[in-house]
């Protein structure tokens, strides 16, 4: 396997770690399906959120495939995390991942699950993957180049297309969550008057985006950093943008944080190109 060098990366060195997050995804969702398929219990965390052998079986595919070809990069995945499991040391650059994003979405028998897979460095999210193994729809973005994947039956790849997110129409069309929304976003989406309202879960938020499908998604309830980060990176690789409601990009490797938990988000609203944007 490549090794990446996380300081100078160039484009060649992110079209070979994009290769494996790809590889890794494919494989982690071959085994998602697998249990989707078999059945499986539920177990609670202790945060009461839903967890399965799926999410376990995913993050423990791509935590070993990760850590094989790139040791010198520490990780930071949900199911360890929820463990207690954490880098002491996040360094320049890290990965975060989401093994099965959509657990509720996933064990109501829906088909928006996600496998989500990210690199951050100096805080930004700059290569990702975000792969819906029930649907086949899969993304990928690195900087400056983002991409929609086609996969046949037997999870692989037959075909790629670029994409790039458009500018904001007006009036927009918004995509919101359909586990999680909150009055706070049923009151941005009246006030923006949306033309159309997309509801789906998990991650394909930021790529609905990040493929002109959509124009914005706000998010004004709880998420983490590896809920985002993949999905946000093929965004930010299609020209698209992830603020904080104060206008600042949403920053990733949060620690310490005086009123919320490690790697907790604040709300935020991603969207495509603004007017006179290249």
């Amino acid at each position: 396997m490549p090794k990446i060098n996380t300081t100078t990366a160039a484009v060649s060195d992110d079209e070979a770690m994009l290769g494996v997050f790809e590889r890794l995804a494919l494989e982690a969702g071959r085994e998602v399906m697998r249990v989707f398929h078999e059945g499986c219990a539920v177990d609670r965390k202790s945060d009461s959120s839903p967890v399965t052998e799926a999410d376990r079986e995913s993050e423990k595919i791509i935590l070993a495939g990760l850590r094989a070809a790139f040791p010198e990069i520490p990780c930071v995945a949900e199911e360890e995390a929820s463990a207690g499991v954490m880098p002491s040391d996040l360094g320049d650059a890290f990965f975060l991942i989401d093994p099965l994003d959509g657990t509720k979405e996933f064990v109501n028998r829906r088909t928006d699950f996600t496998v989500n897979i990210a690199l951050v460095r100096h805080g930004v999210p700059e290569v990702g993957v975000v792969f819906a193994p029930c649907t086949g729809r899969f993304f990928s973005g690195r900087p400056g180049r983002a991409e929609t994947i086609e996969v046949d039956g037997d999870f692989r790849i037959v075909g790629r297309r670029p994409i790039s997110a458009r500018v904001v129409a007006e009036p927009p069309a918004v995509v919101a969550s359909r586990s999680h929304n909150t009055p706070e976003t049923d009151a941005f989406i009246r006030d923006l008057g949306a033309a159309e309202i997309v509801s789906v879960g998990s991650s394909l938020k930021f790529c609905l985006v990040a493929a002109a499908e959509a124009d914005i998604y706000p998010r004004f309830g709880r998420t983490m950093e590896w809920d985002t980060a993949a999905g946000d990176a093929v965004l930010r690789a299609a020209g698209g943008v992830t603020r904080t409601l104060d206008g600042k990009p949403l920053a990733y490797g949060k620690r310490k944080q005086a009123d919320d938990a490690d790697f907790a988000n604040p709300h935020f609203i991603a969207s495509g190109k603004s007017v006179g944007a290249a």
